[in-house]
């Protein structure tokens, strides 16, 4: 019976070395072949032209490298892309690229589906169906670096975990993506140009400032009264709010970094008086920006959003308090790649 061929990609540049080493072969191959797999990105062992055709081979019989396809393709009018990912078991993720006149930034994917259950969320519909492994993370990058390149004519240049999935429950394989990211040896990319967003796991919001992570951390918040995040996200009844502003205070404590809360206004959920001094209270715990982002409806009408006035009500009351607010307008709408709506169509 036929074992399984290990994936290339989850060795370390060490274990490569050893593996020539044990195969007879010189140790530098493996440098060689680690660069191919992750500076040059090669799909195939064929793409590794300075590796003669009996080392190619050998590489062949013992490893396979499970690299992501874009399996669709959608262009917004106002130049969003979304990527339909196909992964090495047939499994389907969602990316999306979102030029500016100033930066292009890819919002990837970590998980088939999601562990949480927030109300409004396409992808939240969807069950947890596995993590993504760090090489399908860092795929998702290299595949909308090139369509930057591409449509845009420039590098990429942010990347935020605000696609299919909570980062924070796939921990170990974000970190591995973004050092491999971040490395030299990857995309060299700056940490500072990358956001984590969470739903909000305390112990894992410690765990990252106790890792003394360089990467930017924001957090979907939508309310700062329990009952009513409780109600649109009910995994805040094991994370209430106690619980997540100390996660925060210790996270500023250990990084100094300030936050960034990301922020839907409903028409009807969290659109009174009471709602906003809530949250200007919660941001005065900790030194934080507010990004109120228009919510894109996922069809069913129980989410809607709330009368401009009500935006205006939030502004004016997070300004008069010295806190930095900005109004993010969604983008890629008419191909279903704003905030919230990824999987829908799936």
């Amino acid at each position: 019976m036929a074992t399984e061929k290990e994936d290339i990609r989850a060795l370390t540049k060490v274990q490569l070395r050893d593996f020539f080493e044990q195969q007879g072969e010189k140790a530098f191959r493996g440098n060689q072949v680690y660069e191919w797999l992750w500076q040059k990105s090669a799909h195939t062992f064929d793409d590794m032209t300075n590796i003669s055709k009996q080392t190619r081979q050998m590489l062949e019989d013992h490893f396979v490298i499970n690299h992501i396809e874009v399996d669709n393709m959608q262009r917004s009018q106002d130049g969003t892309v979304k990527n339909a990912v196909r992964l090495h078991d047939g499994l389907i993720v969602e990316s999306v690229l979102i030029p500016t006149a100033t930066r292009t930034t890819a919002c990837v994917s970590s998980q088939v589906g999601c562990s949480l259950d927030c109300k409004f969320c396409a992808t939240a519909r969807l069950k947890r169906m596995r993590n993504l492994n760090p090489d399908e993370i860092y795929d998702q990058v290299v595949a909308i670096d090139k369509e930057s390149r591409l449509y845009h004519n420039r590098p990429l240049s942010n990347i935020v975990f605000m696609g299919m999935g909570e980062p924070l429950m796939n921990y170990n394989n974000v970190i591995k993506a973004i050092d491999k990211i971040t490395s030299v040896e990857g995309l060299a990319m700056s940490p500072k140009r990358i956001t984590v967003s969470t739903s909000g796991v305390p112990k894992m919001i410690k765990k990252m400032a106790d890792d003394e992570v360089k990467f930017n951390l924001a957090v979907s918040l939508h309310s700062a009264i329990d009952e009513v995040r409780t109600a649109i996200m009910p995994f805040n009844k094991t994370f209430p709010l106690k619980d997540l502003r100390e996660a925060l205070e210790y996270w500023y404590a250990k990084t100094k970094r300030k936050i960034s809360y990301e922020y839907v206004v409903w028409k009807g959920i969290n659109d009174t008086q009471k709602d906003i001094d809530a949250l200007v209270k919660f941001c005065k715990y900790v030194p934080s920006k507010v990004n109120i982002i228009e919510y894109n409806p996922i069809d069913d009408g129980e989410f809607q959003q709330a009368a401009n006035q009500t935006l205006e009500n939030y502004i004016n009351s997070l300004e008069k308090n010295r806190i930095v607010v900005n109004v993010r307008r969604s983008r890629g709408k008419d191909i279903d790649a704003a905030c919230g709506q990824l999987a829908n169509k799936t």
